[in-house]
């Protein structure tokens, strides 16, 4: 009989170490997708890497020496820690975030959509609301009470700022008993178009939507959004890890609306405000989850184009459901639209602003009549002034008559006159009686 051959020991256990080592890979495939094969395959040599730094030349687990262990440890951490990141998580998050099925939804209403809700439900707390943000009260300008009052009571009747006078400014009243649910369950069809409200809102706010076969485009798939909030454009696209890149905003949220008059309404009164259209915006994700339940006075969209639409909705909103603002709140609103004074409210809401009161004008006292001005003293009238007799301008004397000419013909004619000599510059000389030309004429 021939002896069959023995594995060595060392084998055995290789081929013990790679069968657990594939089995936890597969297994990690099968519940997380690649993430969780790289989870388990970075498990397995973590520890196999240890084992061997411990055991140092033992061989332990064919790793021959203490650096080779630390090698294959730090390769199976970097393994750990690369899985447990890309690892998508199946339940809800820290953030409130939940997963979502790998395939488009297959009804308007999903659990994905309750649960972002829930999380924007817990981000909403009354200290938050409370707390004096940066964004507005660093803002050079901002209004006091005083100017707000001022500006409110000047505006055009018609105006976002002028319907500031309609909403009551109140304390915020405590959260106590606040929920989700007293808004209604999740998004409810509430104008009956056989749509849910959050598909009716991507679908107005989205663009080239596209939509779910057999829904009757209801379920939108996929659009462009250009967000309000930060003015980015953004891809949406519905599924797994993607369909919170783009959020339903309560414009005025849930939570800020129960403190401040909603706790008052009857449950379809609420129901209503939560699925109104003119309350909601289709906006970025992430900025959504930062608003929380802030109202104007502790959360402004950084992008400040859009700021005196954003707030005009608020007051509209509140306008429409008579819920009151906090002072701080008004202040905030007041120094967003007194940059856009004409700023209108939106949706055709029309404020009952109350009749403004005219201070009464001062009636100014009746001035005394003036007391009558003494009669002057009569007066000795002067005696006239004697007028000058005017005296006549002395006549000039007559300019003397000029000289006739005198002109002597020849030397005899002079002499005849009586003139011979006749020197030069004397009347009659002329150069035909000086022959020699030394200034004296008819000298001989």
């Amino acid at each position: 009989m021939v002896a069959r051959p023995t594995l060595p020991p060392s084998r055995v256990v290789l081929g013990v170490v790679t069968a657990v080592v594939l089995l936890f890979v597969v297994a990690g495939v099968a519940t997380q997708g690649f993430a969780g094969g790289l989870l388990m395959a970075g498990l397995a040599a973590l520890l196999l890497g240890l084992g061997a730094a411990i055991a140092g030349r033992a061989r332990w687990a064919f790793i021959a020496s203490r650096r080779i262990g630390g090698i294959v440890a730090a390769a199976g951490l970097v393994a750990l820690l690369v899985g447990t990141a890309t690892a998508t998580p199946t339940s809800t998050t820290t953030t409130g975030a939940t997963s979502s099925p790998a395939t488009p939804e297959p009804a308007p209403s999903t659990s994905q959509e309750a649960a972002t809700e829930a999380a924007l439900a817990d981000l909403e707390t009354a200290e938050k609301a409370v707390a004096a943000d940066a964004l507005v009260g660093s803002t050079t300008g901002l209004l006091d009470a005083a100017a707000t009052e001022t500006a409110v009571g000047t505006a055009g009747p018609t105006t976002a700022l002028a319907a500031l006078a309609a909403v009551e400014v109140k304390g915020r009243a405590p959260r106590t008993g606040y929920a989700r649910d007293n808004f209604g369950s999740g998004w409810v069809d509430t104008d009956h178009n056989g749509c849910d409200t959050r598909n009716d809102v991507l679908a107005r706010d989205l663009a080239d939507e596209t939509f779910k076969p057999g829904t009757r485009n209801c379920v939108v798939l996929t659009g462009h959004l250009a967000d309000p909030y930060s003015g980015r454009a953004i891809a949406f696209q519905r599924g797994q890890g993607t369909s919170d890149d783009v959020q339903i905003d309560h414009v005025v949220a849930l939570s800020d609306a129960w403190q401040k008059g909603a706790q008052g309404m009857d449950p379809g009164r609420r129901t209503a405000f939560a699925n109104d259209p003119l309350n909601l915006l289709a906006v970025d994700g992430p900025l959504n989850m930062k608003k929380g339940d802030g109202d104007a006075a502790t959360w402004l969209p950084p992008n400040r184009a859009f700021r005196c639409l954003y707030v005009a909705r608020q007051v509209a909103v509140k306008v429409s459901y008579g819920l009151w603002m906090t002072q701080a709140e008004k202040n905030a609103i007041a120094t967003v639209l007194s940059s856009c004074p004409d700023e209108p409210l939106p949706g055709g809401v029309v404020a009952q602003i109350p009749e403004r009161i005219q201070p009464p004008v001062p009636v100014p006292a009746p001035v005394p009549a003036p007391a009558p001005a003494p009669a002057p003293a009569s007066r000795r009238a002067p005696a006239p002034v004697p007028v000058p007799v005017p005296v006549p301008a002395p006549v000039p004397d007559p300019a003397p008559a000029p000289a006739p000419e005198v002109y002597y013909q020849n030397c005899t004619a002079a002499k005849a006159a009586g003139a011979a000599p006749v020197l030069v510059g004397q009347p009659g000389y002329g150069k035909h009686l000086d022959r020699d030309g030394d200034g004296i004429g008819c000298e001989s």
